[in-house]
């Protein structure tokens, strides 16, 4: 009796076991950085799938490399990838390239990894030269060409430059920029510091140009004016879904509906939201909800 009830308790564990592989089958599981735009995107998404019926393990807080890793070993089914990022960071791409084709090329070579590129939204969060609000207004500049123009006109002014570490010494960043728009910032001119630290000074009229991020919360929450890249310098980073083929194939309904959630991403509303979380400290759940109550997807 005792060996009878053994076996029954192997069977209705292994059953259990079985069940629950199934269920964790059924789970998308949905990947995000780790900052503020990530988390408010991730939770958007996790929330309007879960009122579509799909159960969404979400995982946040991860950093683009990890992530990217997680993705192709299928550790993570769902992830928001800029082109950008992926064009650069991951496939090394050095050529410059218009947004739709860095999209359609980023897409192509994803394909081969079991990786789709659903539809890339209107949100582009790229660099961008800011000014503080009272210059951009005291001097009508609103380009990178009129900034430059300023600068040449004015060669004994000292125009100090914010940047961080990382765009001051990259290949891709500062020296091809000043090459691209004629202009020059000596060593004197560039300060060097933590990115969320250009913002401050920005704000506090400390310096007059900074390097930011067009969606950075504090962009709006500042009123720091970003200047039109007129000469296309800077290259996209569009907000894609990216899903595992395989997800996509077992949820025939998955790719509308996450289609439909990136074309109503934008800049403007993208900036808002950010703000709410990093200047109003709005919790990121409560933004998300309102998004979605205000946008009505299919």
């Amino acid at each position: 009796m005792m060996n009878l009830f053994k076996r029954c308790r192997w069977i209705a564990a292994g059953a259990l076991l079985v069940t629950s592989l199934h269920a964790s089958a059924a789970t998308l599981v949905l990947g995000g950085k780790n900052f503020t735009e990530q988390y408010v995107l991730t939770e958007i998404t996790s929330q309007y799938l879960r009122s579509k019926g799909y159960t969404v393990d979400a995982r946040t807080g991860l950093g683009s490399t990890l992530l990217r890793s997680a993705q192709e070993n299928g550790q993570v089914d769902i992830t928001w990838e800029y082109t950008g990022t992926a064009a650069i960071v991951y496939n090394k791409i050095t050529e410059k390239l218009d947004p739709k084709t860095m999209y359609e090329r980023v897409k192509a070579l994803d394909a081969k990894r079991g990786l789709v590129w659903l539809d890339c939204s209107p949100l582009n969060n790229t660099y961008a030269l800011g000014l503080p609000q009272q210059v951009a207004q005291q001097t009508g500049i609103r380009t990178i060409s009129q900034l430059a123009a300023k600068i040449a006109a004015e060669p004994k002014k000292k125009h100090v430059f914010a940047m961080d570490a990382e765009f001051a010494n990259r290949p891709d960043g500062l020296k091809p920029l000043e090459a691209a728009y004629g202009m020059q910032f000596s060593r004197a001119e560039t300060r060097q510091m933590d990115p969320g630290l250009v913002y401050t000074a920005l704000h506090n009229n400390q310096v007059p140009i900074g390097l930011i991020y067009t969606t950075d919360g504090r962009v709006k929450g500042f009123n720091i004016v970003p200047l039109e890249d007129d000469r296309h310098y800077f290259p996209a980073y569009n907000a894609t879904p990216v899903v595992r083929k395989p997800i996509l194939d077992q949820n025939p309904q998955l790719a509308a509906q996450l289609n439909a959630l990136s074309d109503a991403l934008n800049n403007d509303a993208m900036l808002e939201m950010n703000k709410q979380v990093d200047i109003d400290g709005k919790p990121v759940r409560e933004v998300a909800a309102e998004f979605l109550r205000t946008h009505k997807l299919p």
